[in-house]
């Protein structure tokens, strides 16, 4: 029997009063002193008897016995339901111990703690007998007189089995206004989402999955996900890798070669010789039919790195008379990540603020970028802050700084 199961017979064993262990003795203390006639007592007590030694199917039927005696008071007619109540439950018989809960929640005769759990038995019992519809209007008569998150789960399973998912979100929502979600709750509203085609809907709760439980699986579905968002520039691909790197998501030979092409491309030689020489660690380069491909790109991250070194200060000041801020920003961000980190970081600064950089929210990305990659994270985060537009940058930046507080372990 599954866990699930189990939690559901706790519920109706808890509002009986009994264990599992001793299912029949003192079912209804309150009333065992009242008088029983004994055409009642009698198969009353040998259907608890029945109980005891496991025959639960033939302690009902000692029970429906007893429907066709006439003029019970209101005394017997509440111990025998009782009785059926344990009984149908032991038994799996899900129709008669409903029937049973039903007619003790009508009897007046529960206090008023024992009337909650009964009521909670109650849902116990539509819900393993698949009565949802009954499990889920009790839960929410339930949930008005007093919040309760067990039975809050209880109803978001329901829903979720149900596939109705506009109810489902709808309380998923409600729940997360009222104290946020966990994991598994934000998984099921993102599967809810994904299932009506919300994408931006679904990209928000992996965001915050992201976020609050930084994985693999969150975060290379997250970073698919914004190529693919309408008016993402194919020029911040370099910056989605850098995100992965960051985040230890490549694997592949071919990821690690397409980040040092791109990153070479971007005028940081010293960021590709990094990321090569992480993919030779890694063993996804420098091995198999293209060994040689992964050397020869290695051999041109070096000879570029060792040219920008060389030639650094004249590409400095040809670019300052051109005035291309664009170039000034990635030779800075170049010379950051060849460990020039004080020089790189103003230059990427003065060129910024200098007014002659086209793509502005991408140079600022570079600098929170280049500000993360220096160690400096709070004017990293301050950086990344500043940084709009509407072609991917604001997404990047805004998962630089969840990169940031929540790096992946």
């Amino acid at each position: 029997m599954s866990k699930f199961r189990l939690a559901h017979l706790g519920l109706v064993m808890a509002a009986l009063g009994f264990t599992a262990a001793a299912p029949v003795v003192g079912l209804a203390p309150a009333y065992a002193a009242e008088t029983v006639r004994p055409e009642i007592g009698k198969p009353l007590q040998e259907a608890q008897q029945l109980m005891k030694a496991g025959k639960n199917k033939d302690a009902l039927a000692k029970l429906h016995s007893l429907d066709s005696v006439s003029g019970k008071t209101p005394n017997e007619t509440y111990l025998i339901e009782r009785t059926r109540a344990a009984a149908a439950s032991a038994a799996g018989d899900y129709d008669q111990a409903a029937k049973a809960f039903e007619a003790l929640l009508a009897s007046g005769k529960l206090s008023a703690t024992e009337r909650a759990q009964f009521s909670e038995g109650l849902i116990g019992i539509y819900m393993r007998g698949g009565d949802l519809n009954k499990a889920n209007a009790a839960i929410e008569k339930q949930l008005k007189e007093k919040d309760d998150p067990k039975l809050r789960a209880y109803l978001l399973q329901n829903y979720y089995k149900q596939g109705n998912w506009s109810a489902l979100e709808t309380e998923l929502k409600s729940a997360e206004k009222r104290g946020g979600l966990n994991e598994d709750q934000l998984g099921m509203l993102a599967n809810v989402q994904l299932k009506k085609n919300d994408k931006a809907g679904y990209v928000n709760t992996i965001e915050k999955l992201a976020a609050s439980y930084p994985k693999a699986r969150y975060w290379d579905d997250l970073l698919n996900r914004v190529q693919g968002k309408p008016g993402f520039s194919g020029r911040l691909l370099v910056d989605v890798y850098r995100l992965k790197l960051a985040n230890n998501l490549m694997k592949k030979p071919s990821e690690f070669m397409e980040m040092g092409q791109l990153v070479l491309q971007a005028k940081a030689p010293a960021e590709a010789v990094k990321v090569i020489d992480k993919g030779y660690k890694a063993g996804a380069l420098g091995q198999g039919p293209d060994a040689a491909r992964h050397q020869r790109l290695k051999d041109l991250a070096a000879k570029t790195l060792a040219e920008q070194n060389k030639n650094a200060a004249t590409d400095e000041a040809e670019f300052k008379k051109q005035k291309d801020g664009d170039a000034l920003v990635a030779l800075g961000y170049g010379l950051v990540q060849a460990g020039q980190v004080d020089k790189g970081l103003k230059m990427m600064d003065e060129a910024i603020k200098s007014g002659t950089v086209k793509n502005i929210e991408d140079a600022k990305l570079h600098l929170g970028e280049a500000y993360a990659v220096a160690g400096k994270k709070q004017q990293a985060i301050n950086t990344l802050k500043g940084v709009d537009g509407k072609e991917g940058a604001a997404d990047l930046a805004r998962y630089w700084i969840m990169a940031i507080n929540h790096p992946m372990s």
